[in-house]
């Protein structure tokens, strides 16, 4: 199944002796990974028995880790997430599913090119739109006017300069 996983975060470090990993969330915020019953490591799941936010980072004891020597084989292990699992609020998208569909400026119907990257910048969200040119637009509701996963495309409202 296409993209049924996707990367969520990654084991950074140990924390304590009684095999509790140290996760970097690859999200907005840590809280993200939190949610989850099973986490995918290696492809594999493997059941959260508890998770806690601590310092920006998420400490998770996970099943079949009961000690140090354990937690150290994790390090450095990308963490997964089943995509169903994900609950995400009205008008919010993950970043995967934006990258490569189709822009349009919904006034004229021109086609601008496709999403290439977003940027996560302090302030908000950049699309990366690459076509006959490059063009950077703020991912903010003023130039956002309908974002379609399902038939593959977002219309935006340009303004003068972008």
């Amino acid at each position: 199944m296409k993209n049924e996983l996707i990367e969520a975060g990654k084991i950074v470090n140990t924390h304590g002796i009684r095999g509790e990993l140290r996760l970097q969330p690859w999200a907005d915020s840590p809280d993200f990974l939190t949610g989850f019953e099973y986490l995918y490591i290696d492809e594999k799941p493997t059941k959260v028995l508890s998770s806690r936010v601590h310092k920006g980072c998420v400490i998770a004891t996970l099943e079949g880790v009961t000690d140090i020597d354990a937690a150290i084989k994790m390090k450095n292990k990308v963490i997964k997430v089943k995509k169903a699992d994900i609950h995400l609020e009205e008008g919010t998208y993950l970043i995967a599913d934006l990258i490569g569909l189709s822009v349009e400026d919904a006034e004229t119907g021109e086609q601008l090119g496709r999403i290439t990257d977003v940027l996560s910048l302090p302030s908000n969200n950049v699309y990366v739109i690459q076509g006959e040119r490059e063009i950077l637009v703020p991912a903010v509701p003023e130039f956002i006017v309908e974002t379609n996963l399902d038939e593959g495309y977002i219309k935006l409202r340009l303004i003068e300069g972008l």
